[in-house]
């Protein structure tokens, strides 16, 4: 994996590895290796840059997830931040063990900071296993099979498939026949409309153009100095639609 330097405004980015490692370099100056059982969240602000790359030791293996949080109006054009969790807090049981990196389940709260209500938790099932989880029902919920099999309340659920639960549940039961993993987010539904462009993500056409023009034009974001090479040039700016009321 290498990523070059990119930019990003508007969104904090939450990355949770199953397998691999990967490090993170931005223009802040942060540098982290992150591994399975970590988390490292990015808090773009008004703007940054970053970079990602696979470390030169290295187990020959990549699995994982980016996961891209708008960040609340008032929050956006705030200054922007980094925070590299070694090790997140996980609940064990007879059934299975549940990660936690965003939000709380019981009693594992994650350390990281986020500006909005958010759950993130990486469920493993034991073979032959059920594992129930209260769930907020003000919440929306999706899940998504990592590794191995499993079923939802019964229904069998398909790999690299997202499933959306929408809101109102109090409770999830997860089940196993030989073991496996399973992604779980959520929380409220986003009040404000965004519009995501590349990697940034705004409220009107009118910001995105500017961030562009900025990254361009090397202002705004910064560099990141710890990367060896080019950085990631932007994509032409294509003419916008209007926002879509239920994306």
């Amino acid at each position: 994996m290498d990523v070059a330097p990119h930019p990003h405004i508007g969104l904090q980015t939450v990355t949770w590895l199953h397998e691999g490692e990967v490090v993170h370099d931005d223009s802040l100056g942060s540098t982290a290796v992150l591994r399975p059982g970590g988390v490292n969240v990015m808090t773009s602000g008004d703007g940054i840059s970053h970079a990602e790359q696979t470390p030169r030791e290295h187990s020959g293996r990549l699995n994982g997830v980016q996961l891209w949080t708008a960040l609340p109006d008032h929050r956006r054009r705030g200054a922007p931040g980094f925070a590299h969790v070694a090790e997140v807090p996980a609940i064990e049981r007879p059934s299975g063990l549940v990660r936690v990196f965003a939000g709380a389940v019981e009693s594992a709260i994650a350390p990281a900071h986020y500006y909005s209500d958010l759950l993130g938790a990486d469920l493993q099932i034991h073979p032959r296993h059920s594992l129930g989880l209260p769930l907020q029902p003000l919440y929306e919920h999706a899940v998504l099979v990592m590794d191995g099999d499993c079923a939802l309340d019964g229904q069998p659920l398909e790999e690299r498939t997202l499933y959306y639960l929408g809101t109102t549940r109090s409770e999830a039961v997860f089940s196993s026949r030989a073991g496996g993993r399973v992604l779980l987010i959520g929380g409220p539904p986003f009040p404000e409309t965004i519009l995501m462009w590349w990697n940034f993500v705004a409220r009107s056409a009118a910001e995105i153009a500017q961030a562009r023009a900025d990254w361009e034009a090397r202002r705004r974001f910064g560099e990141v100095g710890a990367y060896q090479g080019p950085r990631l040039d932007a994509p032409a700016l294509a003419t916008f639609a209007h926002p879509n009321p239920v994306s």
